[in-house]
């Protein structure tokens, strides 16, 4: 039999050679075999079907539920919230540290040693730990805008925007926004478009990692709220990835910049997206593998 190497794989279907490594790793390339570090693949091999089972049982869902539950410190759960907020909230601009977006979530409480602190900024790291508890708790249900529109109410509440007449918490943006000093979807177009999206995305039975990466970049594309989109959507993305039988994943602030360029890109090449999410998950599964949940 005729093999092929990961990289020609990877020309042969137009996706990146990571995809195709993770793909062969994954056991999902029938008769790939490594010989020391390479990844021999027969050459009549074809790609794997998008598709992949909904999950009816996870354990990472059932450790959060239930540390969630119980208000356990340092488990699972704890870490979770703390990194998701700390890095969300970060790449967007907050300023506050790890360590003080612990002290709020542990104690309640922040430490401020020289400076000052963004009111604003506490107050969305508070309800960001709330979204994500709502996350939680519908991880298994279908996405639909009234969950979308309650996961921006849960964030901006309280903030000084929600004070803004313009503004509008909780529903879609009133006013245009550009994103990157890029054009979004005209306010009077969000509904239709959102209803569309949803509409598209829910008609697959079985979501696939790639088909969740397209529902965000269509999303945040869309940008239906005047601001707090790019958490909105990564919490969506972590929500979705929970639900659906993948791992999920926070993209730390050190990614940012990556991240952006796999948005940007996603309609010409969309390895560099997907490279970002799989180098954020296998980071997150380092950290299941240290708290002993299987995946």
């Amino acid at each position: 039999m005729e093999y092929i190497s990961v990289s020609q794989y990877a020309e042969k279907f137009g996706i990146s050679s990571r995809t195709a490594r993770n793909y062969c790793a994954n056991g999902k390339i029938d008769g790939a075999f490594l010989t020391g570090k390479t990844w021999n693949i027969p050459a009549d091999a074809i790609l794997p079907g998008r598709k992949t089972t909904r999950s009816k049982h996870s354990p990472l869902l059932d450790a959060l539920s239930v540390q969630k539950a119980g208000r356990m410190k340092d488990g699972i759960y704890n870490r979770t919230q703390i990194d998701l907020a700390y890095n969300s909230n970060h790449i967007e601009g907050s300023r506050l540290t790890h360590i003080q977006t612990r002290y709020i979530f542990e104690t309640n409480t922040i430490g401020v040693a020289d400076g000052a602190v963004n009111v604003d900024d506490v107050i969305e790291t508070v309800n960001h730990f709330r979204c994500f508890d709502y996350v939680i708790d519908n991880a298994m249900e279908k996405l639909t805008e009234a969950f979308i529109k309650h996961l921006h109410l849960l964030l901006k509440s309280g903030t000084s925007d929600s004070r803004l007449e313009w503004f509008a918490v909780g529903d879609y943006k009133r006013m245009p926004n550009e994103v990157g000093g890029k054009v979004t979807c005209q306010p009077i177009k969000v509904h239709r478009e959102m209803k569309l999206l949803l509409k598209q995305y829910n008609a697959i039975k079985r979501p696939s990692f790639e088909d969740i990466l397209d529902f965000h970049v269509r999303f945040e594309e869309i940008h239906p709220f005047q601001d707090g989109n790019g958490r909105v959507g990564r919490l969506l993305l972590f929500k979705e990835c929970l639900g659906n039988g993948h791992v999920p994943f926070i993209i730390t602030d050190d990614m940012k910049m990556f991240y952006y360029r796999g948005l940007q890109e996603w309609g010409h090449i969309r390895g560099y997206l997907t490279d970002t999410c799989l180098a954020a998950q296998d980071n997150y599964k380092v950290i299941l593998d240290y708290f002993k949940i299987k995946y």
